[in-house]
């Protein structure tokens, strides 16, 4: 199960947000926090508490609905920073003349999920796709072979 957060509209530029979260995809959620706090990043704290607020909702949720839910097995499967809406804004130029620039914003998304959710998960699914005779496949097989 994958459990989900996310900051809109936040006042910085998307790639500065992403850098900020390539660095914590993938990891552990007491890792992902360590790494957030010693950032030196202004994005950083923003950041922290869009994954406090995941491991908050998973939290609940697995109260909620009554799963065994480990947080230490926790991971952060997805991090990313959407382009949100700009802001359109002109600056003075020489001789009388404006030019136009965009301010950017990012919709940040943190989603997490359990180690070991995942690889049942996966067992799961492989077996609902295995057919249900050996026959059926190598029909399927010589149809796809002919129509070539």
């Amino acid at each position: 199960m994958e459990f989900r957060a996310a900051a809109r509209f936040t006042r910085v530029s998307p790639q500065k947000a992403r850098l900020v979260l390539d660095l914590i995809k993938g990891r552990r959620v007491e890792e992902a926090m360590n790494t957030l706090a010693f950032t030196k990043k202004g994005i950083a704290p923003d950041i922290q508490k869009v994954l406090r607020s995941a491991i908050e909702n998973a939290n609940h949720l697995s109260e909620e609905k009554g799963l065994d839910l480990d947080v230490d097995n926790l991971y952060v499967k997805r991090a990313i920073a959407n382009d949100g809406p700009r802001l359109k804004r002109i600056r003075p130029a020489p001789q009388g003349r404006a030019f136009r620039y965009q301010r950017r914003m990012p919709h940040i998304e943190i989603a997490l999920a359990e180690r070991g959710a995942e690889a049942k998960q996966d067992l799961v699914t492989k077996v609902e796709e295995q057919p249900a005779t050996p026959a059926k496949a190598k029909g399927a097989r010589a149809k796809k072979g002919a129509k070539r």
